[in-house]
């Protein structure tokens, strides 16, 4: 399935768009996939939700947290509100405590691929749809900064409550805990710092644990080991530079903390088996579909 990325997504890593309208755009279709943003769904009536392949019967008046790279569909929703905010890390992460929030148990958490959270004090639906859509849209309107600043603070808002409301004993009670704070903390890290620390080693010094440590909280959370999640870090960074940018070669090469040009062709294609030049020969107008 393919899908032309919106053109607010692209230039502000935001978008907010409401269910009918994302399936028109697919062509009627109601799959999905996140790709590398993150997404909340507003529910405001009740709707069956699949994410990676499980059924979760989303109650109304509802937020929906989903990570990147998840497939979504979704059951009869002919008439069912629902709104998603789709926003890349890039977008959200302005400080460090962005940077927690998104790598939380909301959108990384063990043993669920989604986490439902349900507004408590019975929230009319006129109110809880004006204070997190319509006057968005009014932002959207009215001055592009001053939309995008809302959006943010939006986006936080919506964690904030989904944090205050979450049942934190139930997930303390898991023995694995300790390995998603861990990942989280990893995540964070990798996020602030794959361009100048390509070292298993140095993330594992940093958080106080062995290298074979973190590569096993990271393959039992994750399904990947410490240095697969850096090197995909290193290649998703590279392809959407390739596609969302003019930089050459050379320049992304740079970007990306290599030295050397020779040394960065040679990493590209040991773990994609495409030199970084056979990419831009692939791209095209139409890419991978994203919410």
């Amino acid at each position: 399935m393919t899908y032309t990325i919106t053109d607010r997504l692209k230039k502000t890593g935001f978008s907010m768009n409401p269910l009918s309208y994302v399936i028109e755009r697919n062509q009627g279709k109601k799959n999905f996939n996140t790709l590398e943003y993150f997404n909340i769904w507003i529910i405001f009536d009740d709707l069956e939700m699949i994410v990676e392949g499980q059924s979760h019967n989303i109650k109304g008046i509802s937020t929906v947290f989903i990570g990147p790279h998840k497939s979504i569909s979704f059951g009869d929703c002919k008439g069912k509100e629902a709104y998603v905010f789709s926003f890349s890390s890039i977008f959200y992460e302005q400080c460090s405590t962005d940077s927690v929030f998104l790598n939380s148990a909301l959108f990384f958490n063990y043993g669920r691929e989604v986490l439902i959270s349900p507004y408590t004090g019975d929230v009319p639906k006129d109110i809880m749809r004006y204070f997190l859509i319509s006057r968005l849209q009014d932002f959207q309107k009215k001055d592009e900064r001053l939309f995008i600043s809302a959006a943010h603070n939006t986006i936080e808002t919506i964690i904030l409550d989904a944090l205050l409301a979450t049942n934190h004993e139930e997930i303390e009670k898991d023995e694995k805990l300790e390995y998603v704070s861990y990942v989280n903390r990893f995540r964070v890290m990798l996020q602030r710092d794959f361009k100048t620390q390509k070292k298993v080693s140095y993330y594992a010094n940093a958080l106080h644990i062995t290298t074979r440590k973190l590569t096993s909280m990271t393959e039992f959370i994750a399904g990947k080991s410490a240095k697969e999640m850096i090197i995909d870090k290193l290649v998703n960074e590279f392809e959407k530079s390739v596609k969302y940018t003019t930089l050459t070669i050379s320049e992304i090469s740079y970007q990306l903390g290599f030295s050397d040009e020779a040394n960065f062709t040679n990493f590209i294609k040991k773990h994609t088996g495409k030199k970084p030049t056979e990419f831009r020969s692939l791209v095209s107008c139409v890419f991978p579909f994203s919410i």
